[in-house]
């Protein structure tokens, strides 16, 4: 039996007053350009996922928030070339500033229903059923 390393990515789900939730289209130049995404990325070397997605959220997009507004929601589990990739997904419904696009192409509010017909990361498309659910 042959071991895969396991890549940690975290992801979020920021939620706004109207019941929409934020998008980033990926930037050219990298895996994956084009399609829409929840914020986030990898979780480093001794980090926590909650302290990745805090640290990748005001990197991306310049907002604020801590640890304790993210609530685990779900997590995707995705082949990935020579590695497989375990997807995170938080629900964060609390933050300070607002959404700039530090790394992507474009960002976008959208009801989950609409995330459907939305070109979206394979991992991705597994979470849209549950943030239907819960919103």
């Amino acid at each position: 039996m042959s071991s895969i390393p396991p890549l940690f990515v975290v992801a979020v789900a920021l939620i706004d007053a109207d019941g929409r939730v934020l998008l980033q289209q990926r930037p050219p130049g990298k895996a994956m350009a084009g399609l829409w995404e929840f914020p986030g990325g990898k979780v480093e070397p001794g980090e926590t996922p909650e302290a990745a997605l805090v640290r990748e959220l005001e990197e991306e997009l310049g907002i604020e928030t801590h640890s304790s507004c993210l609530a685990p929601a779900t997590f995707a589990s995705e082949p990935l070339g020579d590695r497989h990739l375990l997807l995170l997904l938080y629900v964060c419904r609390k933050w300070k500033g607002v959404p700039q696009m530090h790394e992507a192409t474009a960002l976008k509010w959208v009801r989950p229903a609409q995330m459907y017909g939305l070109e979206m990361p394979p991992a991705d498309l597994p979470l849209i059923g549950l943030l239907e659910a819960l919103l």
